[in-house]
């Protein structure tokens, strides 16, 4: 007994507080490790404030045109300059940052709700459901997304509500297959069978159940698919099915400006700028979320 006793001594204990650390806890300490995630972060919580305080900060209206000041390089007055309207470039970006980031969030939070709905249907029923449903998935995956996004707008007109609506749909097999793949394998627990086997409703499994548990991949495939909405969004401004003048999209400006690349850069280079920066906060902190949330990246 006393040799047992010496050899329980020496296990390593395991505090209260290691035991009963949360998992957001965990991700966010898995996170906050990553030097790269936390520049992403810090990039799109800095687009984000810009967007929110813009009317505030902004030096001049994002529609005001001053003809006899067309074309003026960034100086003390206009610091990114003007454009061929005599507009002031600095408050046309950082409007646009409200456009791109509400076109970039709504488009997926649309997908998001979409797709796993469908994919949870498809994966849990299965059979014929899963037949129909993975069907429609295959068809829309058939077509690139940036032209399918071009043939709804086209059907629905080009505006940027239009625009925000195609990135929406093109984006819900993404979604839809992710979450579908998850359930599938969620389903075979013994926990959902146990539940299953004491009579627990349907709809209660899904959403008690299976949908907490497959939602991580989804928080990480959503924050990627932001970047991408807002790559999408400013290609259909820049084709002019997207958002119209005078409303400052970044796409948009591109468009209108592409023809003063070598009279006046400075045009296409601060909208163009605006858009790899947030593309890339927001890459750069999807990444830092699959390390964290994704057991295997942990590994």
């Amino acid at each position: 007994m006393a040799e047992l006793a010496k050899n329980t001594e020496n296990i390593p204990s395991i505090s209260t507080e290691e035991k009963l650390t949360p998992p957001w806890k965990e991700a966010w300490l898995s996170f906050s490790k990553n030097r790269m995630a936390l520049v992403g972060l810090g990039i799109v919580i800095f687009f984000i404030i810009l967007a929110i305080i813009a009317p505030y900060i902004a030096p001049y209206s994002f529609k005001e045109q001053v003809l006899a000041e067309r074309m003026q390089a960034p100086s003390s007055k206009h610091w990114f300059g003007t454009d061929d309207f005599g507009r002031d470039i600095f408050s046309r970006v950082i409007y646009g940052a409200r456009i791109s980031l509400w076109v970039g969030f709504f488009s997926v939070l649309g997908s998001v709700v979409f797709g796993t709905i469908l994919g949870i249907v498809a994966g849990y029923y299965g059979r014929w459901v899963d037949a129909v449903i993975s069907r429609i998935f295959d068809i829309l995956l058939a077509f690139p997304s940036i032209l399918l996004a071009i043939a709804i707008v086209a059907i629905l007109g080009p505006s940027l509500q239009n625009a925000l609506i195609a990135i929406a749909i093109i984006n819900v097999p993404n979604f839809g297959r992710l979450v579908r793949s998850k359930v599938l394998s969620i389903k075979q627990e013994e926990y959902i069978m146990a539940a299953r086997a004491v009579g627990m409703k349907d709809t209660r499994i899904l959403f008690r159940h299976i949908l907490p548990n497959s939602i991580s991949p989804v928080i990480v495939q959503a924050t990627l698919a932001i970047a991408t909405a807002i790559i999408e969004a400013a290609a259909l401004g820049f084709l002019g099915m997207g958002a119209q003048a005078p409303t400052p999209e970044w796409g948009k400006m591109l468009a209108d400006s592409r023809n003063y690349i070598t009279q006046a850069p400075w045009t296409l280079i601060f909208p163009g700028l605006a858009i790899m920066l947030t593309v890339l906060g927001f890459n750069l902190m999807g990444d830092g979320l699959r390390d964290a949330l994704d057991p295997k990246m942990k590994q």
